[in-house]
């Protein structure tokens, strides 16, 4: 088995129970406990687990990365300053590409005043709540749906955005880092993020600062793949700097 399959599927089985045992990742994965113990120490570094003697115990950071409805419970405060942020870019007339994060769905309540917006996206949470104010037009994505994500993903998704063009794009990503760019937890999530930002003239991150130089485990995209970095007040100045450095344009409010 791969090793990005390998780690997806330690990720659910700790999200389903507390404990992992290396003994029963080997025989389930059929390799051997040298590459369980370094897929377990890959895992720990990202605050996904923690390495106990004999297995592992799931790491707060894993709560994060499952359950739409729960990652919305995460930084809210941060989460709304952004949206509150982004949308001041938004112009009446705007054709827009919304990725199906929390983040980006924050979005939403915030384009209400706008006036002749078409909204193109995957998220069923973005439809649902864009749904009953008629003078934005939505679009949803065909391809497979995720129930836990709350989203459509997959080869047929990654196509079909690639018949839209738009003027913005707002994306959000699991993690993001000088070194590393930006990285996701799920391959298919990043496929749809990717193709968003590469059809829209202009591309805005949004990030709260608790992802920031913090890896997920599938990297799929440069730092080149978006404009406009969105975060929270949080962020360390010492990043700041760093980021602005290699040229990126930062909004915090």
């Amino acid at each position: 088995m791969a090793q990005l399959k390998r780690l997806k599927y330690i990720l659910e089985a700790l999200d389903r129970q507390e404990f992992l045992r290396v003994s029963d990742l080997v025989e389930r994965l059929a390799v051997s406990h040298m590459t369980v113990r370094r897929d377990l120490a890959q895992l720990e570094d990202k605050g996904y687990l923690i390495r106990t003697h004999g297995g592992a115990m799931k790491g707060e950071a894993i709560q994060s990365l499952f359950s739409f409805a729960r990652r919305l419970e995460r930084a809210g405060g941060e989460k709304e300053a952004i949206c509150r942020a982004a949308a001041r870019f938004v112009e009446d007339g705007d054709i827009l590409f919304v990725d199906c994060g929390t983040t980006p769905f924050g979005l939403c309540r915030h384009l209400q005043r706008r006036k002749g917006l078409r909204v193109i996206t995957t998220s069923l949470p973005v439809v649902a709540e864009l749904l009953h104010q008629p003078p934005i037009r939505v679009s949803l994505i065909g391809g497979e749906v995720v129930g836990e994500r709350q989203a459509v993903y997959g080869a047929a998704a990654e196509r079909a955005i690639g018949e839209y063009h738009a003027d913005k794009a707002f994306i959000g990503a699991d993690g993001l880092s000088l070194k590393n760019g930006l990285s996701s937890y799920d391959e298919k999530e990043a496929g749809v993020t990717r193709r968003m930002a590469e059809n829209a003239d202009r591309v805005f991150l949004l990030c709260d600062s608790s992802k920031i130089e913090h890896d997920s485990y599938v990297r799929f995209a440069p730092l080149s793949l978006f404009h406009v970095l969105v975060t929270d007040e949080r962020l360390p100045r010492t990043v700041r700097e760093r980021y602005r450095s290699r040229g990126i344009e930062i909004i915090m409010r």
